[in-house]
This record gives structure tokens, C-alpha cells and sequence, in this order.
């Protein structure tokens, strides 16, 4: 038995190796993967028939200038990496999630929680360390730690309960939540979570979080609403004091192109025309928001913002109307 469990680690450990040597290079010939694996040439050719039903597509081709090369398949197999590129995929990863490369973000959290899994803690410190020198020229979104994002992102992916203190007008207090997804923003990353405490569903933004913990205890999911619309419509109208829809008079396409998404909420009406939600500190604000993006629309929802609307045409027009020619300059 034991004679069976060495021979099965070793034709493990030469798969592996013989992955790792065609992705090294374009093409080998049998006797040279042979000679590396110290094998016989049958028995690379087994070991790359174990490799194709693992889903590897390593093709062979005989003659001058042939051999085994490992090419493109159907769907994407695992990757083996050494110490070095480990190193740099994730720290490369942790640059996608926090907004450096647009519309990554969450693609590039999915991909660093799974190599987080699997990455030997020899190399965690490194990456820690290199993640640190790892900037976006532009403003990006607002920094956060990556070690919180990935205890969320593992605790979400785990469906295990998370802890962490949150600012609540002028006190901090412990916040226990069923955290479920990660939603990034063009600005921020949020938490969308049950909270325990209030239960409700709950947006939390990640920049604000403090000492963020995840628990054994795992929870059975519930019916949630779709994540990224709930984080959209909460950010963009549910925290203000004041709300408003509108019928614009121009496309979904044209009006997403012209808000950020943290702005408010764009819904197709058809081809010519969108509905548009969106908050402000006051209805004048939130009136000259829609104002500006240069197309006609109808108000929606609430009705008093009718009266704002005319009361704001008045001033317009009798500012218009009190307009002074420019002082003449006086030569000297």
C-alpha cells in the first residue's frame, strides 16, 4: 500500500513537471523531456495523455522541428506557477482590484481569492509588501487595505459570519453581518451584507471599516437581492435626504456615457428615452443635476419637485433678464 502511495506521488510530482516545462518553452522533443524527467520517451508519452484529461491540450507533431507544445484549449485549465510569478500575478491582481486597470476590479478580487487559497505562506509577505508600491496615476478609486478586502472577499466566498467596527453618526460601533458579495464601484468598494444586528439587508463601504474579522460560524444564504443593483440604487439615491426620477429623453447608452454609475441609476425606457434615478442633499441639486446633462425630461417622482422646477426657471429667467453690458476699459 505504501509501495502505491509512493508511485502515485511520484507520477504526480513528473505530471507537474512536465506542465511546468511546456509552459516554459514553445516546443520540446520527446527525448528531450525525457532526458529532463529522467524517464523513458513512453513514459513522457503517457504523462501527456494524463495531462490532456486533465483538459491540458498539449499537441503533438512529428518530423524536423516537432514535438509536444502546449497550445490553446476550449476552456482555461490551472496555471503552474513558480515562486516569482506567483509573486507577481497576485500583486498584479491586488493593482486590478483596487481599481488600477478599469473594470477589473472584480474580475481581478475573484482571480486573487482563489490564488490566495492556494498561495504558500512563505510567499504571503512578499506580496504584502510589494502590493504596498503598487499606485494608480489617476485618482482610482479610494484606497483600501488589501488584507481586509481579501478577509471579505474569503469570507464571502466561505459564507462564514465577518465582524468589523463601523462609524454610525458620531460613534463606531461592532457591526456582525452574513457578508455576501464585494461590489466595486468607479470610486469604492462595498460590502453587501444581512445584517444581523438590524435584520436587514445593509451597503457598507470598505474604506470605513476597522478591524474587520471573519468567524467560523457559517450561516445557510437567503434570498438576497441582486447585489450590484441594490449597492448602485443605495449609493446613488437611498442615502440622500432627497430623491427623484425622471424621463429623460435620450437613450440608456447616451445618459450612462454622461453619469457615473455612483450617481445615479440609468433603466432603459425603449430606444429614444431612459428613467433616471437619483439623490441629492436637496431637490434644487438634484433638479440641476439633470439639468445639465442637456436633454429634455419629465419629472417623475416626487410631485413638489414641479414647484422647484418653475421657481428655478423664474430665477433663471430674471437673472437672464438683468444681464449688464461689460465695463468699458479706460485707457490711460
Amino acid at each position: 500500500m505504501d509501495v502505491a502511495s509512493g508511485d502515485e506521488r511520484g507520477t504526480t510530482e513528473r505530471v507537474l513537471t512536465l506542465l511546468g516545462l511546456l509552459q516554459q518553452r514553445q516546443i520540446w522533443t520527446g527525448p528531450e523531456l525525457a532526458e529532463r524527467l529522467g524517464v523513458t520517451p513512453r513514459t513522457v508519452r503517457r504523462d501527456v495523455e494524463r495531462l490532456r484529461t486533465l483538459g491540458y491540450p498539449v499537441h503533438a507533431s512529428q518530423g524536423v522541428g516537432g514535438g509536444y507544445r502546449l497550445g490553446p484549449g476550449q476552456d482555461l485549465p490551472p496555471l503552474l506557477l513558480d515562486d516569482e510569478e506567483a509573486i507577481a500575478t497576485a500583486v498584479s491582481l491586488l493593482a486590478g482590484a483596487g481599481g488600477a486597470v478599469a473594470g477589473t476590479g472584480d474580475a481581478a478580487l475573484r482571480a486573487l481569492t482563489k490564488l490566495d487559497q492556494v498561495l504558500p505562506t512563505r510567499l504571503r509577505h512578499e506580496v504584502r509588501a510589494l502590493s504596498g508600491s503598487v499606485e494608480s496615476f489617476d485618482g482610482g478609486r479610494t484606497p483600501v487595505d488589501p488584507e481586509v478586502l481579501m478577509t471579505l472577499a474569503r469570507a464571502c466566498r466561505d459564507e462564514v459570519e465577518a465582524g468589523f467596527d463601523y462609524p454610525s453618526g458620531s460613534e463606531v460601533r461592532r457591526r456582525r453581518v452574513e457578508p455576501y458579495r464585494l461590489v466595486a464601484s468607479d470610486r469604492r468598494w462595498y460590502l453587501f451584507a444581512y445584517d444581523l444586528d438590524r435584520d436587514d439587508w445593509r451597503t457598507f463601504r470598505v474604506d470605513r471599516m476597522t478591524e474587520v474579522s471573519a468567524r467560523a460560524w457559517r450561516f445557510r444564504p437567503r434570498s438576497a437581492p441582486g447585489a450590484a443593483r441594490y449597492v448602485q440604487e443605495g449609493v446613488a439615491s437611498r442615502v440622500y435626504p432627497h430623491r427623484a426620477r425622471f424621463l429623460v429623453h435620450a437613450s440608456a447608452d447616451t445618459v450612462r456615457a454622461q453619469l457615473p454609475a455612483s450617481a445615479a441609476v440609468v433603466r432603459p425606457c425603449g430606444s429614444e428615452f431612459c428613467e433616471v434615478l437619483s439623490g441629492a442633499t436637496s431637490l434644487d441639486a438634484v433638479l440641476m443635476h439633470v439639468l445639465l446633462l442637456g436633454h429634455d425630461f419629465e419629472i417623475l417622482d416626487p410631485p413638489e419637485l414641479g414647484s422647484r422646477c418653475r421657481a428655478l426657471a423664474e430665477r433663471l429667467l430674471a437673472a437672464g433678464a438683468t444681464v449688464s453690458p461689460a465695463p468699458q476699459m479706460q485707457e490711460s
